[in-house]
């Protein structure tokens, strides 16, 4: 895997790996980084500025970002998961 920007592989991930924590919920705006974990029963949640996203850098052996915010310095994942729905595709049509 290769990476070109933090940035560019965020909008393609829905669930990200920091700390080694899963974290489904993060959101990328055009100010900063949200990603919110559960660690155990805890809340935890990541504030990263834009730049600090640019400033990102890649491990191409770890498969991983290293991101640097203001409470020190973060091992980030970025996966794409697979999603399901409740549609019994199949069902016969009764027409």
């Amino acid at each position: 895997m290769t990476a070109d920007t933090l940035t560019a592989v965020l909008s393609t991930s829905n669930m990200l790996e920091i700390d080694g924590l899963h974290a489904f919920e993060f959101e990328l705006t055009a100010e900063q980084l949200r990603i919110t974990a559960m660690d155990g029963r805890a809340e935890k949640r990541w504030y990263f500025s834009l730049e600090q996203v640019q400033a990102a850098t890649f491990d191409g052996d770890l498969q991983s970002w290293t991101l640097t915010g203001d409470s020190g310095e973060h091992r980030l994942i970025c996966l794409s998961a697979f999603t399901g729905n409740n549609n019994d595709e199949d069902e016969a049509d009764d027409a």
